[in-house]
């Protein structure tokens, strides 16, 4: 699946085929492909370990949001960050995101929990690490995933016009250290975890304040609105 990843997503290609080819990649794929073989559960499934990039063209990001890992529960990762399938219960997180659109934009919380339509309008929802394990969170981390999701936010840096990066908490503020804060807006704040969200995140305004700044620069407003 890594090697044809891709093919769905021709527009990143240029700039993430030569990543594929690395020694750290070819590790995550062996790793992965033992512990499938070992029948562990990993989420998302295989076809949606990337879709994320595929959903939202480079040439058409406008906005990034970061996330950490997948959702670790089954029928929930589907490879957008913070996002959930229709149907399946909304996380605590998600939630206190559409409290915070709500306080932000009057927009009434949605009833489910997919972001789809955010992705296809060029909100680009990355996770730092692209797969999980069942019931086992960051179960992936520092196998490799960390390193390729670096390059695709160095890829944005480097070749978007201008873009709106919303880094939740201090480890996506890390992640994000070497944007060009001259180039792109860079909206920081607690994340939205019931632990952490009325530590800053709740009134924080991040919609709104992106809104505001891709007007400024010719680039749209983002609908918020989740159907």
């Amino acid at each position: 699946m890594i090697s044809v990843a891709l093919e769905r997503a021709p527009s990143w290609a240029k700039y993430l085929a030569a990543e594929f080819e690395q020694p750290y990649m070819q590790a995550l794929k062996e790793y992965l492909a033992q512990r499938k073989a070992e029948q562990i559960r990993i989420y998302p499934h295989s076809q949606n370990w990337f879709h994320a990039l595929e959903a939202t063209p480079l040439d058409q990001v406008r906005v990034v949001i970061l996330g950490q890992d997948p959702y670790h529960q089954p029928g929930q990762a589907h490879g957008l960050s913070f996002s959930v399938m229709p149907g399946v219960k909304i996380p605590p997180s998600l939630r206190n995101i559409y409290k915070e659109l709500e306080s932000d934009l009057g927009i009434k919380p949605p009833t489910q929990g997919c972001l789809e339509g955010w992705a296809k309008q060029g909100v680009l929802l990355l996770n730092a690490v692209l797969t999980v394990e069942d019931s086992s969170a960051n179960a992936h981390q520092g196998k490799g995933w960390e390193q390729f999701t670096d390059r695709v936010i160095e890829v944005v840096n480097a070749q978007s016009p201008g873009a709106v990066f919303i880094l939740w908490g201090s480890y996506a503020q890390k992640k994000g250290a070497k944007i060009d804060a001259n180039k792109h807006l860079v909206i920081k704040s607690a994340h939205p975890s019931p632990l952490s969200a009325h530590r800053g995140f709740l009134g924080s305004r991040p919609f709104s304040q992106a809104n505001a700044w891709l007007g400024s620069k010719g680039r749209g407003a983002i609908d918020w609105q989740v159907e």
